[in-house]
């Protein structure tokens, strides 16, 4: 199927069961901000304050998930079964560890993280209560983003979406319960999310345990070569430099917007969340390209690669474009369903979103260029890629734009920085499609030269 089933075929199937995934992990994070707002706009805020930390799990878990799922694929790839059951064993055990670290880390410092995050006085006390359950489900969380990243890796795209979207599901359920019905506020969002996560946590691992993936969790694989696990980190290092940057950028808007008081940041992260929720679509559609990538660079079939980043980034392209047109059109409505009755967010969220969806349709380039780089061993190109769009131009952006035109500095700092990291993607992307031209050219040749 990975090598050869038609790109144009294999990358919408594999990408339909993880666009799911991704909206769905979406849904849910846009759940907690919707259900939180209704408790007032610091609230709302501190959900955008907590948002650091859960990209900053998010950012581990890729990186470990990602990084020894594109080397298990490329092992199977190669037919080296014993390779790929190493790398997953390690990166399961490994993720676990870093959970359990990351818990203990965030409850005894959590105070002092949300004030350095940018907590206000009146924001701080709810985000010292979404956190501290955030921190308590890291291992979960982590465990879960490295099941589901390796098993869409070996194209068993389906198995990792039921358990994400199983757990999306059910935090939507639990959230209105749990914060209005039991009375715990921003506290049981928090605990409806850590649940979840926990649940899909258990249903991706039952998919290792029954049989269901390709490479297999070995503990006694745990004394092979625990250098491994350099050259998952390395090769994850690109998802470590785009989901960590995520946290500092969410970091350094926080705090910019909190010169404008609240609604400022509750109207941003607002924003934020729609956006990603856009921006999902496009991620899960690369997300189903990836493998394919990896796959094929590993059984060295090069023409195949080329064909299916074209398609990628074309299609890819146009799915964007139209979900951010949408957007653009009901903006106003979209940032009057998480909060109706402050007119400053509902202002500051409508400007922002639609200067956001103005740029967003370039990311289709920008998202199939990252993934290509990383599945074919491109680490340091890959790795400048992924820390473009929210570090090496966004952070630029939002520290100097602000200075010069205030708070539309803020709301237009994330387009400013897409486009310079378009520009990046083209610069990139050029010269690997050659490559792959010239290594296709270089194995016909070998093939000819065999048969003469």
């Amino acid at each position: 199927m990975m090598t050869e089933t038609p790109v144009s075929t294999l990358i919408p199937k594999l990408a339909v069961p993880t666009i799911i995934s991704m909206l769905v992990s979406s849904i849910y994070n846009m759940a907690d901000t919707y259900f939180v707002s209704q408790i007032g706009t610091s609230a709302s805020a501190a959900v955008g304050v907590v948002f650091s930390i859960m990209a900053i799990i998010q950012a581990v878990g890729f990186t470990i998930g990602m990084g020894g799922g594109i080397l298990a694929s490329r092992a199977l790839g190669a037919k080296d079964k014993k390779r790929a059951d190493t790398l997953v064993t390690y990166s399961f055990f490994f993720s676990l560890l870093i959970g359990v670290l990351l818990a203990v880390f965030g409850i005894i410092f959590n105070k002092r993280i949300m004030r350095a995050l940018g907590a206000t006085e009146t924001i701080l006390p709810f985000a010292l209560s979404y956190a501290q359950y955030i921190f308590l489900a890291s291992p979960f969380m982590i465990g879960s983003y490295v099941l589901n990243n390796i098993l869409r890796s070996e194209g068993k795209a389906f198995y990792a979406m039921v358990g994400i979207t199983t757990g999306g599901v059910l935090n939507i359920i639990l959230d209105p319960v749990f914060i209005f019905g039991l009375n715990l506020g921003t506290a049981g969002a928090a605990i409806a999310t850590a649940l979840s996560q926990a649940i899909s946590f258990f249903i991706l691992l039952y998919a290792f345990i029954a049989g269901k993936s390709e490479a297999d969790i070995v503990p006694s694989l745990l004394h092979s070569s625990p250098v491994i696990l350099i050259d998952i980190l390395k090769t994850g290092l690109p998802s470590l430099a785009r989901q960590g940057l995520a946290s500092i950028a969410t970091i350094f808007l926080n705090r910019s917007a909190a010169i404008y008081g609240d609604a400022a940041i509750a109207a941003m992260s607002i924003t934020g969340r729609v956006t990603f929720f856009l921006f999902s679509a496009l991620l899960g559609f690369g997300q189903g390209f990836q493998p394919v990538c990896a796959y094929n660079w590993g059984a060295r079939k090069y023409g195949r690669v080329r064909k299916a980043v074209i398609f990628t980034f074309s299609t890819g392209t146009i799915i964007i474009s139209v979900l951010s047109f949408g957007c653009f059109i009901f903006a106003p409505e979209i940032v009057k369903a998480f909060i109706s009755d402050d007119p400053l967010v509902l202002e500051v969220g409508r400007r922002a979103l639609r200067a956001q969806c103005l740029l967003l349709p370039v990311c289709g380039i920008n998202v199939t260029t990252n993934m290509c780089l990383q599945g074919t061993s491109h680490v340091l190109p890959a790795t400048f890629l992924a820390m473009c769009r929210q570090g090496i131009f966004f952070l630029p952006s939002i520290l100097i734009l602000p200075k010069f035109l205030g708070l539309t500095g803020i709301e237009i700092a994330q387009p400013c920085s897409d486009i310079l990291t378009f520009i990046a993607s083209v610069l990139l992307l050029i010269p690997f499609l050659r490559e792959c031209s010239d290594k296709e050219k270089e194995m016909m040749n070998s093939l000819k030269n065999e048969e003469v």
